[in-house]
């Protein structure tokens, strides 16, 4: 999905990861917006990925299980900036929040915060 719409991750810190993804025809809803879904695609792959890096991957497995986005502002076109930060970093479960920003002009469009299961590896 993250290669169909474009994201691209961009930087890794301490405590963050961040990701691009472009405002086209790909991630377009009918009105020539940004769609939110796409918006929930750029959430739910960062949230996915931090989960990813932060477990042995020998014993568990990490997946989404709940995700929830505010969209704020609407974008017609560029490129929108997601990071991602952790709320909660337990052994069962992992939460993270993320913001989503329209590069041009550096302001919130998405808000959302995902939960993701860590489950051992069968």
């Amino acid at each position: 999905m993250g290669d169909h719409l474009g994201i691209l991750f961009t930087e890794i810190g301490p405590d963050f990861i961040k990701a691009t993804m472009p405002v086209d025809h790909r991630t377009h809803q009918p009105y020539g917006l940004l769609h939110g879904g796409a918006s929930a695609v750029l959430a739910e792959t960062l949230g996915s990925v931090a989960s990813a890096m932060v477990i042995d991957h020998e014993k568990f497995i990490s997946v989404g299980i709940e995700i929830n986005a505010n969209h704020v502002r609407g974008v017609r076109s560029g490129t929108v900036t997601g990071t991602c930060t952790p709320i909660h970093i337990g052994a069962s479960t992992h939460v993270w929040d993320i913001h989503i920003q329209d590069d041009a002009n550096n302001k919130l469009v998405c808000v959302s915060r995902l939960t993701v299961s860590i489950l051992k590896r069968k």
